[in-house]
């Protein structure tokens, strides 16, 4: 004999709350584990290379890079959270805002950093028109068909721009941008304000999502597609948002990062393969989850390269990557199914 009542304990509890009280400590916990291994790999770290001077430079390096790398890795997650599509042609949007802010600090000399009122905008225009035109007619197609779209506009870009610009390397220069004294280690300017930059930038795109009625609508989109249309939603519009700001963070990036990089047209590739091993590390989807994941990559990269003196920067990074992949594939943050 079959009923339909339901058990007692599951209609006398508060889901929800339970929930986000599990959520917290499970939070807590992995953050606790993440500083835990991070502090006794940063031990190790300063033995190898026996200096406190060059163990607390790589520390200082490591946060501010992680900084920069969770505001490239933001929009990453952001649409692959509402939209499902990892979109493969994220590094090749900051080699562009490379580029245009090269135009616009050679055509106008302006601060380089002014270039943000022109590249943001720009890029954000950029990533309405690809999904409206290209992504939102194929969104119930399989999934492959999504990524090969990113992949073309990938070599796309770099292929335009390597016609244009030509394969010769360029720089951007930032006026005053001197080596100052922060914590014992000493950091080019340029790097501290593309720091603080990306925290003020991640900061507000946190805030648009939590406290607006825009955000409110893009998390109903990413928690139920259906459920958000009935309550008359409009899907396709809010994927064409959710798309033109995670490509406007893409363009933030390349503008803040253009003083200390090297620009040509392939410039985006690195990025593209740290936002993505940073994407994983914090839980796919999960905002928050990319901030930590970039300051962990930008830790775990300068002291891998300590403690593997000769090797590539990105080796530990990859050794991590891997050990979460086999370890819990979700991501460090990401929730489970």
């Amino acid at each position: 004999m079959t009923t339909n009542t339901q058990p007692r304990a599951e209609l006398e509890a508060p889901p929800v709350a339970r929930r986000r009280i599990r959520l917290s400590r499970e939070m807590t916990k992995t953050l606790v584990v993440t500083v835990v291994i991070l502090t006794i790999v940063a031990v190790a770290a300063g033995i190898v290379s026996g200096s406190t001077t060059v163990l607390t430079q790589a520390l200082v390096t490591g946060v501010l890079t992680g900084g920069i790398y969770s505001l490239i890795a933001m929009g990453l997650t952001l649409i692959y959270g509402v939209l499902h599509i990892i979109n493969f042609a994220n590094g090749a949007m900051v080699a562009l805002s490379l580029y245009l802010t090269y135009e616009v600090v050679s055509i106008f000399g302006v601060h380089p950093y002014l270039a943000l009122v022109i590249t943001i905008p720009v890029m954000m225009g950029l990533g309405a028109l690809v999904q409206a035109v290209l992504l939102n007619p194929v969104m119930r197609a399989p999934i492959h068909t999504q990524l090969l779209i990113t992949i073309g506009l990938a070599l796309a870009i770099e292929n335009l721009l390597l016609l244009v610009f030509g394969p010769n390397p360029l720089s951007v220069q930032l006026p005053g941008n001197t080596g100052v004294p922060v914590l014992g280690a000493t950091v080019e300017l340029s790097r501290i304000y593309a720091f603080i930059g990306s925290l003020v930038l991640v900061a507000a795109l946190w805030l648009l999502l939590k406290r607006t009625a825009i955000g409110t609508a893009i998390r109903a989109v990413a928690a139920n597609p259906e459920g958000a249309r009935l309550v008359g939603i409009n899907i396709k519009g809010i994927y064409i948002l959710t798309f033109a700001i995670g490509a406007a963070a893409a363009g933030a990036a390349g503008t803040l990062i253009a003083p200390f990089s090297t620009i040509q047209p392939t410039a985006g590739a690195i990025f593209n393969l740290t936002a993505f091993v940073v994407v994983v590390l914090g839980g796919m989807g999960n905002v928050p989850g990319a901030l930590v994941g970039g300051l962990v990559v930008g830790l775990t990269e300068q002291l891998g390269a300590l403690i593997f003196p000769g090797q590539s920067p990105l080796l530990a990074v990859f050794v991590v990557f891997l050990i979460v992949l086999f370890v819990k594939p979700k991501g460090v943050f990401g929730r489970a199914s």
